[in-house]
């Protein structure tokens, strides 16, 4: 039987079409393969905790003037020193599944940002917030787009903890923090997961 070369090299592509996995899908393979269990989260706060230890931890750092009600769908405000030294106002609020944290959205804004003010921009608040993320979580961010790179997010795994960030609009920049031992990216809301698949 002769095997002709078109045939053998369409069969070389085929294999390297179903062989190429996404940049997030080796980041996480590697993520897991670590066995690194990463449960802290961000002023004592950190994955798995009961619903009712978040809101004590809240309430503790609210009555030291660290945390406040904010007014923003993510109702708990924090201001954290930011590598730029600018003020952020950070807003965030987790989600539970049985109870316990999984997922943690938070959202940036500058406090001092206008539409028209070139020191407050987006791609600046975007760069603060993976600077603050460095800081806290270490090295390692990277650039993770969509197919046809439209969309673009920081991302970082470490073991079970995948944190993304990512441009939300004109002024507001999205962290999201999730826990994949419970739920992986894909299984979140999609508008806002397209630049990890």
């Amino acid at each position: 039987m002769r095997i002709s070369k078109k045939s053998i090299l369409f069969v070389l592509i085929l294999m390297g079409l179903f062989s190429c996995k996404s940049d997030y899908q080796k980041m996480k393979e590697e993520a897991e393969a670590s066995g690194v269990v990463a449960e802290d989260l961000f002023l004592g706060i950190r994955f798995g905790m009961v619903r009712r230890e978040f809101f004590e931890t809240c309430a503790e750092h609210n009555k030291n003037g660290v945390l406040i009600n904010g007014p923003h769908h993510l109702q708990v405000l924090y201001h954290p020193e930011m590598p730029s030294g600018k003020k952020v106002d950070m807003f965030f609020y987790p989600d539970f599944e049985e109870d316990r944290l999984f997922f943690m959205p938070i959202e940036f804004i500058y406090t001092d940002w206008f539409p028209t003010n070139e020191e407050y921009t987006k791609d600046k608040l975007l760069a603060d917030v993976v600077g603050l993320f460095e800081n806290w979580y270490g090295p390692g961010f990277r650039e993770i787009t969509n197919q046809d790179k439209t969309i673009r997010a920081m991302v970082k795994i470490d073991g079970n903890r995948l944190i993304r960030i990512f441009i939300k609009d004109i002024k507001t920049v999205r962290a999201e923090i999730l826990d994949l031992r419970v739920k992986d990216i894909t299984e979140l809301n999609k508008p806002s997961n397209e630049a990890s698949q």
